[in-house]
């Protein structure tokens, strides 16, 4: 059995030294060789939804409210839709919670133009388009049973949604001097809805 001497193992620690030294340099050199890298990035993207806006002159007030109607009354507003969307978009004009009695939504003529000048309360300067300006020209009661959502509503109103854009609606209402006397007493209520939806 052989007998470690002081000699012996001083030597033997100083043999461990240089080689702890080499183990160590060959960790450190292999941690710095895979701390190198290289990036390249894209700035943070961005998305933000476009609108589509709608609103009107009419400050929440009726287009008309008349009462004692016979042959031949008549009556004209107007009414100015303004668009402030950032998206193109077309508008539809179309009729809600229509009701009647004695049939005199029936006896009721009514003319619906689109166009420029004029607004709620005034139908001073108004222009009807030179092209499609009569948008229907009916009765109170068709356009209520036929133009009931934006898919058959009327109109040609198609905001660019690069600004305010602005369209005029002059209604006109006649009773013909042939409604029966069955109307007598009668009712007619139809609200006007305009739509937009981006295109």
């Amino acid at each position: 059995m052989s007998r470690v001497t002081p000699r012996t193992a001083r030597l033997a620690a100083w043999i461990a030294v240089p080689a702890a030294l080499l183990a160590s340099g060959v960790v450190v050199s292999t941690a710095s060789y895979s701390a190198f890298s290289a990036t390249t990035a894209n700035p943070t993207s961005n998305w933000t939804a476009g609108t589509v806006a709608l609103s009107d002159d009419d400050n929440n007030t009726a287009l008309f409210t008349v009462t004692g109607l016979k042959p031949t009354s008549t009556g004209t507003k107007c009414i100015a839709v303004t668009s402030t969307g950032s998206l193109p978009s077309t508008v539809k004009l179309y009729g809600t919670n229509p009701s009647t009695t004695n049939g005199l939504a029936t006896n009721i003529n009514l003319t619906i133009e689109e166009g420029t000048g004029g607004g709620f309360g005034s139908c001073t300067g108004f222009t009807p388009a030179a092209t499609n300006g009569t948008i229907y020209s009916g009765t109170v009661g068709g356009f209520g049973s036929t133009s009931t959502n934006f898919a058959t509503g009327v109109g040609n109103f198609a905001p660019t949604g690069t600004a305010s854009e602005t369209r005029v609606y002059r209604f006109t209402y006649t009773v013909p001097l042939n409604a029966p006397n069955t109307v007598q007493g009668g009712s007619a209520a139809l609200g006007f809805t305009w739509e937009a939806q981006n295109s």
